[in-house]
């Protein structure tokens, strides 16, 4: 008993330790007028993306004539409850697909609730959504889902992410010191750089031991990338995100085959509000100074500060394979999809096997997909709208869901 108590009075003094330090730090962050406090950082996140949502990043104009005309299959009413990612709403976006839907189904209504896209799937699996928006399904949630309903939801891609929209699933560069010589990479090597040896890695909640690779294939010093002299022997500095953030998973999923199987030496870097109120974390500062370093970076062009000469950084090529094509990170090949490490954003439902899905649900995401729907995206000017052959793909999914 006098063992138990001992402990238990050893457990308390430790948790009030924590406690006083993590007041310490708070107190030392207000001095600073820095913070890492949570609900501070969620602050400083809603007043930026309200004010970036309001701005057309981009003006460019794409060809959709490849994009069937929306044509109504069917009438339809009542109220379509959307649930998800607030980027649809902070932004123009979701107004824009309401008031060219309604045109065609004028007792139809959509009804946002659009705070986080963490929401988009609970919210079907529990009833409160028709349509759940936000970045691929993760893990946890696919379970959720499967657990509670014995199937997979329906995934369709309603657009690309964007360029140099930070929030809005922006495509990722790989970002290396000025001074480095290389200029190019494939995504197996970044594999290599990236991860480490795994027996396997997930699609979905699905396990692949095919996917297992052993630590011959880890590359560690910038000689096993063909760079020579003196580069030959440094070694490679890998900068990354905490992994608690999403561009981690979808970083491992891309490059690690969702292994989260990562380089013993990563760097990782969080947020923190900085004295102007703003998100920050420093990744790029220490970056340029660093001339071993690499670097995932969402939204790479931006987060330069716009000026990749002047911020002792470049972005490289990459490739699928070693027989290329090597693509720059450019508006025109994440519109088209030929640069590797694009992002997308999808509109998820629920559908009972042998039972024609919701019609209301199946005519808004047709509508979506069209060209009109993909040129409202390309009107708000944050994500990019779809390439053809992605559009026609999903509207035979969902032609089959419908029957």
């Amino acid at each position: 008993m006098k063992h138990m108590i001992k402990h238990t009075f050893v457990a308390a003094l430790l948790a009030g330790a924590a406690l006083l330090q993590g007041a310490a730090m708070a107190a030392e962050g207000a001095k600073t007028g820095e913070s890492t406090e949570g609900l501070d950082m969620q602050a400083a996140r809603a007043k930026m993306m309200t004010a970036r949502g309001q701005k057309i990043s981009y003006t460019k104009t794409f060809d959709l004539s490849g994009l069937p005309k929306y044509e109504p299959k069917r009438k339809v009413s009542g109220t379509i409850r959307l649930w998800g990612s607030n980027y649809i709403t902070d932004g123009y976006l979701g107004g824009y697909w309401e008031e060219a839907f309604r045109k065609y189904h004028p007792d139809a209504k959509l009804d946002f609730h659009m705070k986080t896209t963490l929401a988009a799937v609970p919210s079907l699996v529990f009833g409160a959504s028709d349509i759940g928006i936000g970045r691929k399904i993760t893990f946890a949630e696919l379970e959720l889902f499967q657990r509670y309903t014995d199937r997979d939801p329906v995934e369709i891609d309603i657009a690309t992410g964007s360029y140099d929209v930070p929030g809005w699933q922006p495509g990722y560069g790989i970002v290396v010191n000025k001074a480095n010589p290389l200029t190019q990479i494939t995504m197996k090597q970044l594999d290599g750089i990236f991860g480490a040896a795994r027996k396997g890695g997930w699609e979905g909640t699905s396990w692949r031991p095919q996917w297992a690779r052993g630590p011959e294939d880890n590359i560690r010093t910038w000689g096993r990338m063909g760079l020579t002299g003196e580069w030959a022997s440094k070694p490679i500095n890998v900068y990354g995100l905490n992994l608690r953030y999403h561009q981690a998973t979808e970083i491992s999923d891309m490059l690690l085959k969702g292994s989260d199987k990562w380089n013993e030496n990563l760097l990782v870097y969080a947020n923190f509000v900085s004295k102007a109120g703003n998100l920050e974390r420093g990744l790029n500062e220490d970056l340029a100074q660093d001339p071993n370093g690499i670097a995932y970076i969402a939204a790479p062009t931006v987060n330069l500060g716009g000026k990749e000469a002047d911020s002792g950084l470049k972005i490289l090529k990459v490739a699928n394979t070693e027989a290329g094509p090597y693509v720059p990170y450019t508006i025109d090949t994440l519109q088209d999809r030929s640069y590797p490490m694009f992002d997308r954003i999808y509109a998820y439902a629920d559908h009972e096997p042998g039972k024609p899905m919701d019609p209301k649900v199946v005519e808004f995401l047709r509508f979506v997909l069209s060209r009109e729907g993909q040129a409202a995206v390309m009107r708000d000017g944050k994500y990019l709208p779809l390439p053809a052959e992605v559009v026609r793909a999903q509207l035979k999914k969902l032609d089959e869901l419908a029957q």
